[in-house]
């Protein structure tokens, strides 16, 4: 058996992992990679299997990163079966074609930029009509349904606790008549998180693959979380700006419509206007409905006292354009929009309307991966670009971790603690380094785990148990080094990319000769670095060595 890890790997999107046992080759979710254009690039490059030999995917929820491309893996060959829950097949059906439509519009922009320069076109990364096509292979299944497709392949479904029919795979997979059990979080939930049930128990399992995204950090409790909303929100309404969040429209929309109408019913904010301009989230929200199955207590107590929580006077839905474009006029208002991380979708004309307004402001509550708009934002970006204009940041910035539906560092660890066996193996996934290596840490000291953190297109051999993973002999140093030189390239050609835009767009003599004078700072501190290297023989002496020890042994 073996596991590669074509995505989510040192990284919080993109998530991909293709086991295979035997002749069989089974991927486990088929997500966008989102955030920096490096990253994003390498939704385009070919994936690293061929499509047609994959036998089934298991798909844990319905965020893009998770399942945005599946359209992609369907135009290139894949023909078996997607299995997933009930509510993500259903959440699929309005986002897969939703992404097919921003996929198109995207390459529609940069098409015509490409037209006036020249240069070719580049189709869309896949249309709408790839995404439809792809719905067919779903086969939705129950929670807590074990299904056997075959005498070697079982599986289960458990509530995974992060949005709608999100779930943890629970997969049984027998090669030579040895059985193993894996376990794959997915993305694993909060406890106590509004609307949906908690994660469920695992009680045991051979392998734990693992996220790990916020295994740096502690969220703020529910009613710290709650107080702290009201603040901004009182705040900002004091100033007479509006307050603009990026949300995703799966799962954090609803969550905060449900509490801020239990702020306005305890009087804690004014019934303020609240739009929410997503058609993706009003197409969301009105699907939650339907999937009351998945509801934790309290939210089945409203609809059974005739509330919905989810639509109250002060919400104002905005499916339409215009109906969007509207809210542009409006002041002391909240704003709701997506893309949660500010790289796509309505909110990015909202954010171009606000950011450069001081009485506004953008408050984040979800996870800002590393390279994309909202993480710059958060970082202290005084300008950012978008469509094409600088926008100066003015507005108030501020975030509430609160609201991730990530478990953070300590309900990772109580949900791995309830395991009655500990797993063998634990392997580390979708997170970035720091927090990857914290988790690490502390599941080796809370549990004696053996626990891994692969790297973008490692492949491990998953047996024997019981000792430190290893990789496998493909990922060699050469592999390795193909890795850095791709690196390289790509911040490269980013880094020209942006440089002819900006020479484009800038005509300001003194302008210019500052950026002359940059570059060649920077070309100079490039060179030191080189000459620090010393030689490059150093990098490969340890590789050779090890090459020439069994010669010399053999003589």
């Amino acid at each position: 058996m073996s596991l590669k890890f074509c995505g989510g790997a040192r990284t919080v999107t993109g998530s991909c992992f293709l086991l295979q046992a035997g002749e069989k080759k089974i991927l486990v979710d088929c997500g966008m990679f989102q955030g920096g254009k490096v990253l994003y690039r390498r939704n385009f490059e070919d994936f690293p299997f061929n499509p047609e030999e994959i036998a089934c995917l298991f798909l844990t929820h319905a965020h893009i990163d998770h399942s945005g491309l599946i359209p992609k893996l369907v135009k290139e060959g894949f023909r078996g079966n997607i299995y997933t829950t009930r509510a993500t097949a259903d959440l699929c059906s309005i986002m897969l074609p939703d992404s097919g439509h921003i996929q198109e519009m995207e390459a529609e922009w940069k098409n015509r930029k490409a037209q006036r320069a020249g240069l070719s076109e580049t189709p869309p990364l896949y249309t709408v009509e790839d995404a439809l096509a792809s719905l067919q292979y779903f086969r939705p299944v129950n929670y807590d349904e074990v299904v056997t497709l075959s005498p070697s392949i079982a599986f289960r479904l458990q509530n995974s606790g992060h949005i709608l029919g999100s779930a943890l795979l629970e997969l049984w997979v027998t090669e030579e008549g040895r059985q193993k059990k894996f376990v794959f979080t997915g993305d694993l939930g909060r406890e106590g998180q509004s609307i949906i049930c908690d994660p469920s128990v695992v009680e045991e399992t051979d392998f734990l693959i693992m996220e790990a995204t916020y295994g740096l950090r502690l969220h703020e409790a529910e009613e710290e979380k709650e107080k702290r909303l009201a603040e901004v929100i009182n705040s900002a309404l004091q100033r007479g700006g509006n307050i603009v969040v990026p949300a995703f429209a799966v799962g954090r929309t609803q969550e905060l419509a449900y509490i801020l109408n239990k702020l306005i019913d305890r009087g804690e904010i004014p019934p303020l206007p609240i739009y929410i301009d997503s058609p993706m989230a009003i197409r969301a929200t009105d699907l939650y409905l339907r999937h009351t199955d998945c509801f934790d207590l309290e939210m089945r107590a409203c609809l059974l006292r005739g509330e919905c929580p989810l639509h109250f006077p002060e919400a104002h839905f905005a499916p339409t354009v215009e109906e969007s474009r509207a809210i542009n006029k409006v002041d002391g208002a909240m704003i709701i929009s997506a893309s949660g991380m500010c790289d796509a979708g309505r909110i990015k004309h909202h954010l171009k309307h606000n950011l450069w307004r001081p009485e506004s402001t953008v408050l984040f509550v979800g996870y800002q991966a590393e390279g994309s708009l909202g993480r710059r934002l958060l970082d202290g970006a005084r300008h950012v670009s978008i469509f094409g204009e600088e926008i100066a940041v003015r507005a108030h910035i501020t975030s509430i971790q609160g609201f991730s539906a990530h478990a953070d560092r300590d309900e990772l660890l109580r949900w791995v603690g309830k395991f009655k066996q500990g797993p063998s193996q634990i392997i580390l996934v979708h997170g970035e380094n720091q927090a990857l290596e914290n988790m690490a840490e502390l599941l080796r000291t809370n549990f004696h785990a053996n626990v891994y953190i692969p790297s973008y297109l490692e492949e491990l051999a998953l047996l024997p148990l019981g000792k430190q993973l290893e990789p496998l002999e493909e990922l060699s140093a050469r592999l390795k080094a193909q890795q850095i030189i791709k690196m390289w390239e790509d911040s490269a050609s980013h880094f020209k990319s942006l440089l002819l835009s900006y020479l484009e767009e800038e005509t300001d003599l003194a302008s210019l000769l500052f950026l002359e004078e940059r570059l060649a700072s920077i070309t100079r501190q490039l060179e030191e670095e080189a000459g620090n290297m010393k030689s490059l023989p150093l990098l490969f002496g340890p590789l050779q060595k090890e090459k020439e020890e069994p010669e010399e042994e053999a003589g």
